[in-house]
């Protein structure tokens, strides 16, 4: 029993989870725009996702971005290294403009950790943008990704949809945001920090809803999209409505962080089944 909790832990810790969710935001896309799965760019994605949120996570904690003392935090590391080499595989195989297009998305991440200039503050230490940061990376990776790749040209429903994935990782984020507020220092100007617990539960309902209204507003509707985009967002609203303590063990870190995952399993289902 302790073996399995040591491995869920470091399943966690070593953002696997948070990398297999990018990795089903993207295959959602792949689906939505009916674009065949790309596994090179599907484990290019996870394994970026896992490098870019270890650095973030631990890398800032560490002596000049390399050196960790902490034993534990060194297997992160030792990992971490390991999924680079794989990502720099992949992405050695993709199109040119995904390399740019990662380039940019890379520096707004490195960007948002360690400061442009030594006196400089980071992205995430400007008052409130830590939230759009994130969103902007994730939706940069789930859907400009699979579009460069798959040259599809620029539309309505593009648009529709990256405005949609922007909002669903705001939403997602919303309830780390909760969590954190006992920890994060002030000045980081957080949602919960700004509005209070009760109007940033309020904030993330009504998200939802443009969520999912936003669907309608698309030229090409899919039937499966949209049940199972009503799927998750009634679980989300339940999340946001009920009494829930968003700091209780796994309930962010496991639960609310795999519902990307949970929505590609109704997607694939749904294409399946309607």
């Amino acid at each position: 029993m302790r073996l399995i909790t040591s491995i869920f832990s470091f399943y966690l810790n070593a953002s696997v989870h948070v990398a297999l969710a990018v990795m089903a935001l993207t295959s959602v896309t792949l689906f939505l725009l009916d674009i065949p799965l790309n596994y090179l760019l599907l484990g290019f994605t996870g394994c970026s996702t896992v490098v870019c949120y270890n650095f973030i996570k631990y890398g800032v904690e560490a002596e000049k971005y390399l050196i960790v003392s902490n034993r534990y935090h060194r297997y992160i590391q030792i990992f971490s290294f390991l999924c680079f080499g794989v990502a720099i595989y992949f992405l050695a195989q993709l199109d040119k403009r995904i390399w740019w297009a990662t380039g940019v998305l890379g520096l707004v991440s490195t960007l948002y950790a360690v400061p442009l200039l030594p006196k400089s503050g980071n992205l995430r230490s400007l008052g409130g943008m830590k939230i759009f940061v994130v969103a902007l990376v994730w939706a940069g990776f789930t859907v400009i990704l699979p579009i460069l790749d798959a040259q599809i040209p620029y539309s309505w429903d593009i648009g529709v949809l990256f405005v949609q994935r922007f909002l669903l990782v705001l939403i997602l984020i919303l309830p780390f945001e909760i969590r954190d507020l006992k920890w994060d220092s002030k000045d980081l100007r957080t949602l919960p920090q700004i509005l209070g617990v009760q109007k940033t539960r309020k904030l993330g309902v009504g998200l939802i809803i443009i969520f999912l209204l936003l669907t309608f507003l698309r030229d090409d509707i899919d039937i499966a999209e949209v049940v199972s985009r009503i799927i998750i967002g009634i679980i989300l609203l339940g999340l946001f409505r009920s009494k829930l303590d968003f700091g209780k063990r796994y309930l962010a870190s496991f639960w609310v962080e795999g519902i990307p995952i949970f929505w590609l399993g109704i997607f694939w289902i749904l294409n399946k089944v309607i």
